[in-house]
């Protein structure tokens, strides 16, 4: 005999709209919660809403600094094809009349695409907009309560209480010594100088590309090169990593070769930061680990009351936001359970220690996609064993929620995209040979519009 499963709405806080957030808010009322969702810009989209402004602190080190979030510079295009980006059940397809129908869109067409979804599933009506969370923390009385305090732009402040509280942000910009891409939008700064850029990842290739239309000489400081060789344009070169700056203006790469430099500009990732999570130092952040978590998602002495979504980088976003967050609407209602709070921390220090084992450092630990693997981070032997990959990862969640997992389609596309980013050119986003099976992706988006016409 099977037994029943009491489901239990709970009261759920979602700190930050973006692309997880949004995605979070959906499922967690699809699962019965009720959810307010807590957004401090006045639009959703997150890191994907761009603004001509940048911080006056270039390096974005001050604390008392005014900061602004958008990482987005101007010619930004995505760097995976719109086909594998979307959730599941929402394709992000071409729009009609005004979008850009590039398979590989530029910012705007992303940003249209989470709008159109937030209007799709009614989702701004649970949005407190141009409000900022202050501090989350356990509330004095019951540890399984959370107080979230926030203000709003107009500076009225408040309190409430929650079941839960979802945590989709906390990224900021890693301190650079000159400017770092996160206050990067036009090259136009750079016109007629030497500039070195450091980070051969999605966001240093674009950026360098961008500064070598205007600049004297481009010089990308790499880990995944040993030797010096010539970019796209001829004022662009690509150098092993940097060995010292010195203070007459020179920088000294690990080959030797040494040039003399206007600027520096830093592409080197982001860090995470939770300024309100108030937990006595129980969740923490070092070298970009952010634990201990439960599968990157659960703090086991505060699950489930708190959980992350979105912490693993490099690899299918949205989808990964989405998996995520049905696991953790289904933990909440009590249809999925969790392990105990032992042995979850048990399995958290065990996957800890096996990154130790294999000299994996710390801020690698999100990176779901083995970075040994990975010909930008260029420090790893491909030949070792992989740690988890981001197919493991999200089967393993869709067997305790009982969800529908990757498509075989997606996964093979963003395949194809990966090889195509470290060996396609740099014309890959405008050149492509898989007709067959971008045929069966429409095909697939076809039977899923058809499946929702009869349901609705």
């Amino acid at each position: 005999m099977t037994s029943l499963i009491t489901s239990r709405a709970r009261h759920v806080a979602v700190i930050g709209l973006g692309a997880a957030g949004l995605v979070a808010v959906r499922e967690l009322r699809r699962e019965g919660h009720t959810v307010i969702g807590f957004e401090r810009e006045k639009h959703v989209g997150g890191l994907w809403v761009y603004t001509d402004r940048v911080e006056l602190d270039s390096l974005s080190v001050d604390p008392d600094r005014t900061i602004v979030h958008s990482s987005i510079y101007q010619s930004l295009r995505t760097n995976l094809p719109r086909e594998c980006m979307g959730y599941s059940d929402f394709p992000f397809v071409t729009r009609s009349g005004d979008g850009d129908p590039r398979r590989y869109p530029d910012h705007r067409e992303v940003l249209m695409y989470l709008q159109d979804f937030a209007k799709e599933f009614k989702i701004e009506e649970m949005i407190r907009f141009e409000t900022e969370v202050l501090c989350v923390e356990p509330t004095p009385e019951n540890n399984h309560k959370w107080s979230v305090q926030f203000k709003s732009s107009s500076g009225v402040s408040g309190e409430e209480i929650f079941d839960a509280v979802v945590v989709c942000n906390g990224i900021e910009s890693w301190p650079g010594k000159q400017i770092h891409s996160h206050n990067y939008r036009i090259p136009d700064l750079f016109k007629d100088q030497v500039v070195i850029v450091i980070g051969s990842q999605a966001s240093g290739n674009d950026i360098s590309k961008d500064i070598a239309t205007i600049a004297k000489e481009v010089h990308i400081s790499s880990k995944a090169v040993a030797s010096d060789s010539y970019g796209c344009y001829d004022n662009l070169r690509i150098h092993p990593t940097i060995y010292r700056a010195r203070e007459d203006g020179s920088v000294v790469f690990r080959n030797g070769k040494v040039v003399f430099a206007d600027a520096i500009v830093h592409c080197t990732g982001y860090k995470y930061h939770f300024p309100f999570l108030k937990n006595n130092g129980y969740v923490t952040v070092e070298d970009n680990r952010v634990g201990p978590l439960y599968k990157h998602v659960f703090p086991p002495a505060f699950a489930p009351g708190i959980s992350f979504i979105g912490l693993p980088f490099m690899g299918l976003q949205f989808f990964m936001f989405e998996i995520q967050s049905k696991w953790v609407a289904s933990v909440l209602s009590g249809r999925v359970k969790l392990p105990t709070d032992d042995k979850m921390m048990e399995e958290a220090i065990a996957f800890y220690t096996k990154l130790e084992d294999l000299g994996i450092p710390k801020r690698y630990t999100h990176f779901l996609t083995d970075p040994r693997g990975n010909p930008m981070l260029g420090t790893f032997k491909p030949e070792d064993a992989v740690v988890i990959s981001q197919s493991d990862y999200f089967n393993w969640i869709a067997k305790q929620c009982g969800c529908t997992s990757i498509e075989r389609w997606r996964e093979r596309l963003y395949n194809v995209a990966i090889k195509k980013i470290f060996f396609g050119g740099d014309s890959y986003r405008d050149q492509w040979d898989d007709d067959q099976l971008i045929e069966e992706v429409y095909g697939e988006f076809a039977k899923l519009k058809s499946n929702q016409d009869c349901s609705s």
